[in-house]
């Protein structure tokens, strides 16, 4: 499918994490970026052929809009839709065990693919082109993104509840071949859930493979607190004795670090997914994301999952991201909302390993969304990236595409699935949960 948008104003991320609108064209040649300017008198564009025998599927007057990247929701657990609204107000130990995990035990085959069906449908609303999940039924939650249309990055909750370091090895070489919408990161879900001799499986699956890793980490400070009892370390310091972020990866929430974490973190090239929403809601703590930035940490956003956040809206988050950072501090200068804007997008990618889609430009996949700047919130227009961050909210997300393909445009979604039915199942599998 070949779309050209024209009349647009287009967001280019440039380098030190700064951003710069042009005004112009983007056209997309199948999956594919193949030009950006002006438009006019353009010769040859596009690779293997020029501008007067490109067909068109597709032009899109922008009107003026903004095209950027979509956002990276670098850290959720989609399937946890059926959980929204049923176990909130409560402490994360206790929200967790008497909770969360006696009603997932009811799931049954065949219900993440629905659940992760409504999710995404929440996530294109939102302007989110790509998803870092961690859940059960991981070929029901690849299936599901793949018959959307869905970029799905997946990684393993493995723990002593459930799960092999075998199991993690062939889901690692399956789904990072299974669709080319789909990939697989290493991973497990947390030091408080994990046995040592599991967490030395993993260390070795990564040394294997040279692979990143990616798992819970310092969510909580009694988390963080336990593990220094069990260890004399805490839960960074532990995975890095045990050689799994010798080759990369991160860690989801690092709310509780400490400088000798943070250290870590730097000298290795590892990424912070901060989690806002979920974390204030479970009163977990404020993560220090402007610290984090100082010392260079690649840093991106997860809404979480909809069952502790409850709502899988990047803009919300992006507001958390900086509004707490600077409350905090106690200083309303850190955490300006460029370095916010970029940690939903590339930064996110860079965590997700989808750096052939972290930004618009020539030779990156068409994950793109276009932004309504004619809505009372984007006006007047004094600065389009802090409208974004300090006011922006999924009422302007007017198209989401991915992989070229348009999957949400005004408030109708394209994802040949029956909206109705995705919406009925997911109240089925509800009622069925005691």
């Amino acid at each position: 499918m070949n779309t050209r948008f024209y009349n647009a104003r287009i967001l280019l991320t440039k380098e030190n994490r700064a951003f710069e609108i042009v005004e112009g064209e983007l056209w997309v040649q199948g999956n594919t970026i193949c030009y950006i300017g002006p438009g006019k008198d353009a010769v040859n564009p596009c690779e293997g052929s020029g501008a007067q025998e490109l067909i068109w599927d597709r032009e899109i007057d922008a009107e003026g809009n903004l095209l950027m990247p979509g956002f990276k929701n670098a850290h959720t657990h989609s399937s946890m839709t059926f959980l929204r609204s049923r176990a909130d107000d409560l402490p994360l130990q206790e929200w967790l065990y008497e909770q969360v995990f006696p009603s997932e035990g009811q799931l049954v085959e065949g219900d993440c693919y629905w659940l992760t069906a409504l999710a995404n449908l929440e996530y294109l609303t939102s302007g989110i082109t790509s998803q870092f999940d961690m859940y059960f039924f991981q070929d029901q939650v690849a299936r599901a993104c793949v018959d959307m249309g869905f970029r799905i990055v997946q990684t393993s909750g493995l723990n002593n509840f459930g799960g092999t370091v075998e199991e993690l090895e062939e889901k690692y070489l399956r789904f990072n071949e299974y669709h080319h919408l789909s990939s697989y990161i290493l991973g497990f879900h947390g030091e408080y859930t994990t046995s040592r001799e599991l967490m030395e499986g993993v260390a070795g699956l990564v040394h294997k493979y040279k692979a990143p890793m990616f798992v819970h980490n310092s969510e909580t400070k009694l988390e963080t607190d336990e593990c220094r009892q069990r260890y004399g370390m805490s839960p960074t310091q532990l995975f890095d004795s045990l050689g799994m972020y010798d080759f990369g990866g991160g860690g989801f929430h690092c709310v509780w670090f400490d400088e000798a974490d943070m250290e870590i973190f730097a000298r290795k090239g590892l990424s912070v997914v901060t989690n806002p929403g979920s974390n204030a809601k479970l009163a977990s703590g404020i993560a220090p994301v402007d610290d984090m930035l100082k010392r260079g940490i690649n840093l991106a956003i997860g809404t979480d999952g909809p069952a502790s956040n409850n709502c899988l809206d990047m803009f919300k988050e992006m507001f958390l991201v900086t509004s707490l950072a600077k409350l905090r501090a106690m200083d309303a200068a850190v955490m300006d909302a460029n370095e916010v804007l970029y940690m939903a997008t590339a930064g996110g990618a860079k965590a997700m390993g989808l750096l052939d889609c972290d930004c618009l430009a020539v030779g990156k996949k068409a994950d793109l969304i276009m932004i309504d700047l004619q809505k009372p919130n984007m006006q007047p227009i004094n600065n389009i990236t802090k409208n974004l961050v300090y006011s922006g909210s999924k009422q302007n997300v007017k198209l989401t595409m991915i992989d070229g393909k348009i999957l949400y445009e005004n408030q109708k979604f394209h994802v040949n699935m029956d909206i109705s039915e995705i919406y009925q199942k997911a109240n089925e599998i509800v009622a069925g949960i005691k």
